[in-house]
């Protein structure tokens, strides 16, 4: 497996609020991904948590999780994280209110499972499609779900923005987690929105195919995030399966 983790503040930011890593424990990756919000330096430290919070539970795990195990650890890692971050704000006022999304992808050669909370999202990418593996919990998708709205008229909707679930709630997290085999050449793609809002699927596609190295894609797909507008943070971390050959950069 190769692997790279890549975050920019974007052109309009002043801070920082998007975290992330790629973290090896035995022969699996974990990739991480998370946006935050709440303003005032408090979503920059409600990622970083998040992050951090993940990366030491993972660094605990004293043997490798089977498919089943991955998921039931993903969901108990987040609500565990979630809890945390909502009496880290309790206690701290300049944090009250913060929250971060989170996306997850647990990497190993037979399985991948994909947790997530909040609209940073999962990809599977291919040389032919693009595959949305999560599903945003945001206002304006459970308009598009309920066909409300289209998918087209989502992406200029005024509340695009406005999440229903983010990681530092009162309640529980309930992050959606699904698993799948990958095969040779699989490439998961995970982003906060400031990347998946300004580069197309078409286009994200187009530069998969089209770079040869992980880092190349990575930062192509930043690049041209910042091309587009680059008013938010934009941050993306990527795990690419080479289960039948050697050679290539691994973790």
């Amino acid at each position: 497996m190769e692997a790279v983790f890549k975050s920019d503040r974007g052109k309009v930011r002043k801070l920082n609020e998007d975290s992330g890593g790629i973290f090896q424990n035995h022969s699996s990756i974990l990739a991480l991904v998370a946006d935050g919000m709440g303003g005032h330096r408090a979503g920059d430290v409600a990622s970083k948590m998040a992050v951090e919070l993940v990366e030491k539970k993972w660094y605990e795990l004293n043997e490798e999780l089977r498919a089943g195990a991955a998921e039931e650890w993903l969901c108990k890692t987040i609500e565990e994280v979630n809890t945390e971050l909502y009496q880290y704000a309790e206690q701290n006022p300049d944090c009250a209110g913060m929250g971060t999304t989170l996306v997850a992808a647990l990497c190993t050669e037979d399985f991948i499972s994909i947790a997530h909370v909040g609209d940073s999202r999962g990809y599977i990418i291919d040389q032919l499609k693009v595959i949305q593996m999560t599903e945003d919990d945001s206002f304006v998708n459970a308009l598009v779900q309920s066909g409300e709205i289209s998918r087209e008229d989502a992406e200029h909707h005024p509340k695009k923005n406005l999440l229903l679930k983010a990681l530092g709630s009162k309640n529980k997290a309930e992050p959606s987690v699904k698993t799948i085999i990958p095969e040779d050449g699989t490439l998961i793609l995970l982003c906060s929105d400031g990347l998946s809002n300004k580069v197309s699927e078409q286009e994200i596609r187009a530069i998969a195919a089209e770079s040869e190295r992980l880092e190349e894609m990575a930062d192509h797909l930043i690049r041209l995030a910042n091309d587009h507008g680059g008013e938010d943070n934009i941050t993306l971390a990527a795990v690419k399966f080479s289960l039948h050959e050697e050679g290539g950069e691994s973790l």
